[in-house]
């Protein structure tokens, strides 16, 4: 069987581990799977050598990293001609998971997190099989002082952690294995229904 792709867009490194335990899962599955930064991602990659493609991007200023943005709108075509998915990775995200937060904050949150990834797809043109919204993380350890600063502010806003001194990882990993054996599932049918 073909390996999966898994191209990731990151700025603090947080969606590249993300990328790289979705990697791993797979490969624990008794699947292959190639792992590649969007940054850095060969030009002429045949799509067609993969049996689908997980796609993971952070967002920023509540855009998807432009690195991801430019590669899926260069391969939407090939990208439709076989199963995907994204994950969009977010702090809004995080807030709608927050069990500790009002529900009003965690359905604005989660509805933002969503509006993201709507805005994104329209963008591109692309048509994923599967979207999921993947709560981030506040890595202010790698933060310079104004981007700390700011990202203290509106997690304050919105009820977060704000000991600057700590990092904080939001991300639900056995979520994320559930939703990559989903997509495995999805997948495998696929790819037995077209070769019997």
């Amino acid at each position: 069987m073909k390996p999966f792709l898994v191209l990731y867009a990151t700025r603090e490194g947080h969606t590249h581990q993300i990328a790289e335990h979705v990697a791993e899962t797979l490969r624990a599955r008794g699947l292959s799977a190639d792992l590649i930064d969007a940054a850095r991602l060969p030009a002429d990659l045949p799509l067609g050598n993969y049996c689908g493609a997980v796609l993971a991007a952070s967002v920023h200023l509540q855009k998807q990293e432009p690195e991801m943005t430019r590669v899926v709108k260069r391969q939407v075509r090939d990208l439709e001609r076989i199963p995907t998915a994204f994950l969009s990775v977010s702090l809004s995200e995080a807030g709608a998971e927050n069990i500790e937060a009002p529900p009003e904050r965690r359905a604005q949150a989660a509805k933002d997190a969503q509006r993201m990834i709507d805005t994104f797809l329209g963008d591109t043109g692309w048509h994923p099989c599967r979207t999921q919204a993947v709560a981030g993380a506040l890595v202010y350890s790698k933060y310079n002082f104004v981007v700390r600063y700011i990202m203290k502010r509106i997690a304050r806003q919105a009820g977060g952690d704000t000991d600057t001194s700590k990092d904080y990882v939001y991300t639900d990993w056995k979520r994320l294995d559930e939703f990559v054996d989903e997509l495995t599932s999805f997948v495998m049918s696929s790819v037995t229904s077209i070769d019997p």
